[in-house]
């Protein structure tokens, strides 16, 4: 199973005519499971402090990404946006947040995101820095990063690892595994099932093939969806929380 998306209702930096703030545009309004949750227990902490949750930026399509891209490589964007395969924006993992709306520092804000699984971008709570507003909800995606940042896997940074099959975990395209993107899926699935299989390169050798017998998977490179079916209801049932929606 695919991480689902689920719709979300939240109110963005985006105003009408009188000026009055607007919910998030439905583009953009949709996240995972966990991260619905966590955006809406920020979101209650906040109120508690008397501030507010407001954001610019949530999902965003593989053409929304591309724009985001090229917009900071012509300029007219100044923080920096990686090219479609890159953000966890397109795995709905990722917001941007208006800092002045929360009423409180920047480092008691990363306090309260770090309780509901959210971490920031930047080094120190900084709030002149670049990207101090973006958060990521990595769920199990985390796991790729520290396996990436151990030298398991050389082929990507690690942010850029975690982000790209997070991405994949949502059925999306990502350009860098071109024709295998089912053999990327299962090499992730892995990972995040405590699997050493080398780099997430979509090319399945021996390391691939020695961590699915263990988990009691036959082998069969004529059929890598059945292969990937049953690795993905294995990370269903150990990271249940991100593929449980939300009640209603």
């Amino acid at each position: 199973m695919k991480s689902p998306l689920t719709p979300i209702s939240i109110i963005s930096v985006y105003q009408n005519s009188l000026g009055d703030l607007l919910p998030l545009p439905a583009r953009m309004a949709q996240c995972t499971p966990d991260t619905f949750t966590a955006i809406m227990n920020i979101a209650k902490d906040l109120a508690n402090k008397k501030g507010k949750l407001i954001l610019s930026d949530l999902f965003r399509s593989y053409d929304m990404q591309m724009q985001s891209h090229l917009d900071f490589v012509s300029g007219k964007k100044r923080a920096f946006s990686p090219p479609p395969g890159g953000s966890f924006h397109e795995a709905a993992r990722a917001f941007d947040l208006d800092l002045d709306a929360m009423k409180i520092p920047l480092s008691d804000f990363w306090v309260i995101a770090a309780k509901y699984g959210v971490t920031p971008v930047i080094k120190q709570p900084k709030p002149n820095v670049s990207e101090a507003w973006h958060f990521d909800c990595r769920g199990s995606h985390q796991i790729v990063y520290e396996y990436y940042e151990s030298g398991k896997g050389t082929n990507f940074k690690p942010y850029p690892a975690a982000a790209a099959i997070a991405i994949l975990s949502i059925g999306v395209h990502v350009d860098a595994f071109g024709e295998n993107q089912q053999q990327a899926a299962l090499q992730s699935c892995l990972i995040r099932l405590d699997k050493d299989i080398g780099n997430i390169d979509g090319r399945i050798g021996r390391k691939t093939q020695t961590a699915l017998e263990e988990l009691g998977i036959v082998f069969d490179l004529n059929n890598v969806s059945n292969m990937l079916i049953q690795v993905e209801n294995m990370v269903q049932q150990k990271f249940s929380t991100e593929f449980t929606l939300p009640s209603p």
